[in-house]
C-alpha cells in the first residue's frame, strides 16, 4: 500500500515555488476565471488558464484577453500560450508578464485539435523540435517568469519522442515539463500510459507533472507514490476532465495525499457549488454570454445526480439568470430529504 506521507508538497519551478502539487489543467472552453476560482476554493494548488492564442493576444483581441481575467482568490496562476512563431510567442509572453503577472507561462505543445495543429502549433511542435526549442529560448529571453512546456508521448505510436522533446526543451530553458501520456493520434481515447511519467521524471532535471486519466485520489496516489525501480519521482499532477463538474476532486486528492479523512461531498454541496459557480460567471461575462457558457458546466455538475436527465434538459435551455434560478430551484426540489436519506435503500 502506498504511504501518503510527503506526497502533497510545494514544487519549485524556476524561481517560483508552488503552494502544493495538485494543479488544474488548461481546458479549452472550461478553464475560465470562474471555474478556476471554484477549483481553487476546493483545494487546487495552481490553476492554468485555457490556452491563449499568442497571435490574437498581440493583436489586442478583446475576446482573448477575457481568458486572462483573474478571480479574487486567484493570487497565483499559470497562463498557457499556443502558437508556432518564436518571435510572436516571445512578444506574447512579455505582454502577459507585464499585464497579468502570472507565476508560470506554459507552452502548449500537446493540443491535438486539427485547427491548432494545421497552423503548426500544439502537437505539431513535437514534429518540429527546432521550432519548439526556438520558442522556448525566445520566451525565456523575453521574461523572467518561468517558462514550461506541456507535451504528449508523440505524434503517433510510430513516433514516440517525448523523452527527446523534454530533454531538448529543458536544455533550451524550460523549467518544468507536463506530460499528457497519450499520442496526438489518440487525442483523448484509450488509456494514458502511466509508466511514461516515471520514465520522464528520471530523464530530466526539472519537475515533471502528470496529466491524463486522473479522476480519483487513487489515481493521484498511484502516480505520485510510484516507486518502480528506475522511475523518477513525479513532482505533481494536473487534473483536467476529472475536475469537470467535480471540483471536489481536489480536496479529496489532497486528503488522500496527506493521509487525512476524505471530505464529505453530498448532493447539497454539489448544488451550492454549481450555483456559486454561475454567480461567479456573471462577474466575468455579460448575462447572455454567462448563460450560454454555463450550460456545459451545469451539465457536468449533473453527472450521477438523481433526475439528471430531466435537469440537463432544463439546463441546456437556460440563457438568463432568472432561468438558471428556476433550474437551481428545480434541482433543489429533486434533492433527497434528510428523512429520505435515512431510509435504507431497497435491494
Amino acid at each position: 500500500m502506498i504511504q501518503p506521507i510527503g506526497l502533497h508538497h510545494p514544487v519549485r519551478i524556476g524561481g517560483y515555488i508552488t503552494k502544493g502539487n495538485i494543479f488544474l489543467a488548461p481546458v479549452a472552453g472550461y478553464s475560465d476565471a470562474a471555474y478556476r476560482s471554484v477549483c481553487l476554493d476546493a483545494g487546487c494548488d495552481l490553476a492554468y488558464t485555457e490556452m491563449v492564442s499568442s497571435e490574437a493576444l498581440i493583436r489586442d483581441s478583446v475576446k482573448t484577453e477575457v481568458l486572462l481575467q483573474r478571480a479574487a482568490n486567484e493570487t497565483e496562476n499559470a497562463v498557457q500560450l499556443f502558437g508556432a512563431n518564436p518571435e510572436v510567442m516571445a512578444r506574447a509572453a512579455a505582454l502577459v508578464a507585464d499585464r497579468w503577472h502570472p507565476s508560470v507561462i506554459d507552452i502548449n505543445s500537446g493540443c491535438p485539435v486539427p485547427k491548432i495543429v494545421r497552423n503548426g502549433a500544439g502537437s505539431a511542435l513535437m514534429r518540429d523540435l527546432p521550432r519548439l526549442c526556438a520558442i522556448v529560448e525566445a520566451m525565456s529571453a523575453a521574461t523572467a517568469i518561468p517558462v514550461t512546456v506541456k507535451i504528449r508521448l508523440g505524434w503517433d505510436d510510430d513516433s514516440i519522442n517525448y523523452l527527446e522533446v523534454a530533454e531538448r526543451t529543458v536544455a533550451a530553458g524550460a523549467k518544468a515539463v507536463t506530460l499528457h501520456a497519450r499520442t496526438r493520434h489518440q487525442a483523448y481515447s484509450g488509456q494514458a500510459e502511466r509508466a511514461a511519467f516515471g520514465r520522464l521524471a528520471a530523464a530530466v532535471p526539472v519537475p515533471v507533472f502528470a496529466s491524463g486519466d486522473i479522476f480519483t485520489p487513487a489515481d493521484a496516489l498511484a502516480i505520485l507514490g510510484d516507486s518502480t525501480p528506475g522511475a523518477g519521482r513525479v513532482a505533481g499532477i494536473m487534473v483536467a476532465r476529472g475536475a469537470m463538474g467535480n471540483p471536489f476532486v481536489f480536496s479529496r486528492i489532497k486528503a488522500a495525499l496527506e493521509g487525512s479523512a476524505e471530505p464529505v461531498i453530498d448532493s447539497a454541496l454539489r448544488l451550492a457549488t454549481a450555483r456559486h459557480h454561475f454567480r461567479l460567471s456573471l462577474e466575468f461575462y455579460d448575462q447572455h454570454t454567462a448563460g450560454v457558457e454555463f450550460r456545459k458546466q451545469a451539465c457536468s455538475y449533473l453527472k450521477g445526480v438523481p433526475h439528471g436527465a430531466e435537469l440537463r434538459n432544463l439546463a441546456v435551455r437556460c440563457a438568463t439568470p432568472a432561468e438558471y434560478e428556476i433550474f437551481f430551484e428545480r434541482w433543489k426540489e429533486s434533492l433527497p430529504s434528510v428523512a429520505d436519506a435515512a431510509e435504507p435503500a431497497e435491494d
